[in-house]
């Protein structure tokens, strides 16, 4: 796997897994595919699952998530119109990677924070 990511031995900085990276782990983007990842849910459901997430970054984080193929927007013809968002598939297969990392975080968070 690592030589997928090495360019003559380095990290390289014009490497296409670095925006994804970017968009996958940044703060709102993990706990967004966290909280999708046991069921769809609409957009207020977020606001409140995913505590302290501005409307902004959840647009924007969203938009990110959908543009990657990570995340599905599905609209429902109604009035309000009803907007759905669930993980596509490779963002079930991104978050079976992710939900181990996540669970040794838990795991260590506070004998990390304390050794500060």
């Amino acid at each position: 796997m690592l030589d997928r990511l090495l360019t003559d031995g380095k990290l390289a900085a014009a490497c296409p897994s670095r925006v994804v990276l970017d968009h996958v782990t940044s703060k709102w983007g993990v706990l967004l595919l966290v909280a999708l990842s046991e069921r769809s849910m609409r957009w207020g459901e977020l606001r409140r699952v995913v505590e302290g997430i501005s409307e902004k970054m959840l647009a924007q984080t969203l938009r990110t998530l959908e543009a990657d193929g990570i995340v599905d927007r599905a609209v429902t013809p109604s009035v309000p119109p009803r907007v759905d968002y669930s993980l596509t598939e490779r963002g079930r297969d991104l978050v079976e990677h992710l939900l181990p990392l996540m669970g040794w975080i838990a795991d260590n968070a506070d004998d990390i924070l304390a050794g500060r």
